[in-house]
């Protein structure tokens, strides 16, 4: 497929998470085949508004559900599309997470914010091959309790053998039951070999690095850490420069990093 032509997906299905964030599960509407691994990213485009890279959050060969934050011109027009209506589709790109990797260990999720939805293709890919991994340990902190999203989700994960979920808030709400604070306080209640863990981060730079610096402290080697960045991302292909980041493209050579690759920028206020 040509990098630069957007195919056309139809919108089958929208979902209101939040008064400002909503998903759109969509089908391509040609027969060509189609591919992801988790952690990459789509190009959606609105027609004569423009376009925006995207986190996959699930496929099953007949769709693509991808979930928004209403933030921009051309997230804030998506959020008026209906089930029916169409957009264009440039990708998957970048590089996904090391998953393959991952197998005989366990894998510390941590996320922050909307940071969730380029996590979510991970856990679904373990519990999907429960037996090639260890145990699943997933953190995600929000700013607000009623930030949270896919409240059920969580909690149906958290009964799965060997997965162990932890919430965190930096507000609390009537009927929070979870921490409140920093996710990253979270750390000295989960429960993992670090000699045999790889873990997968997702969110705000700071949580971030924050996070893999707490998790090295514990012991988890710093290669064996993960961080998926974000930048303005326009070609996807490493063309236009918009997302260099030190010598690297995040959108041909992320979005995911192991940490010792970037984890000097990630100390340059600004960069």
């Amino acid at each position: 497929m040509n990098a630069y032509l957007p195919r056309e997906a139809e919108i089958v299905e929208r979902i209101q998470e939040t008064p400002t964030v909503f998903t759109l599960k969509m089908r391509l509407t040609d027969d060509a085949p189609y591919a992801f691994d988790a952690g990459q990213f789509n190009m959606l485009y609105l027609y004569g508004v423009g376009e925006v890279p995207i986190s996959i959050v699930a496929g099953d060969g007949e769709s693509l559900t991808h979930t928004l934050r209403a933030v921009g011109r051309v997230t804030h027009g998506m959020a008026g599309l209906r089930v029916g209506e169409r957009i264009g589709l440039r990708g998957p790109f970048g590089r996904g997470w090391p998953l393959r990797e991952a197998e005989g260990r366990d894998v510390v999720v941590v996320t922050g914010g909307l940071g969730c939805a380029p996590a979510v293709s991970i856990i679904h890919h373990i519990l999907s091959h429960r037996e090639r991994y260890g145990r699943l340990t997933i953190l995600q902190g929000v700013k607000h309790a009623d930030d949270l999203i896919w409240r059920a989700q969580y909690a149906l994960w958290s009964q799965q053998p060997e997965v162990q979920v932890l919430l965190a808030a930096d507000v609390a709400a009537p009927g929070w039951g979870g921490h409140v604070g920093l996710v990253t306080a979270l750390f000295d209640r989960i429960e993992f070999d670090a000699a045999r863990s790889l873990a997968m981060l997702c969110g705000p730079e700071g949580m971030m690095r924050g996070s893999a610096e707490g998790l090295h402290q514990r012991g988890l080697a710093a290669e064996n850490i993960y961080l998926s960045m974000e930048r303005n991302m326009q070609c996807a292909v490493g063309h236009c420069g918009h997302c260099q980041f030190g010598a690297h493209f995040v959108c041909r050579d992320g979005p995911v990093f192991a940490w010792p690759e970037i984890r000097e920028l990630l100390a340059v206020k600004g960069f």
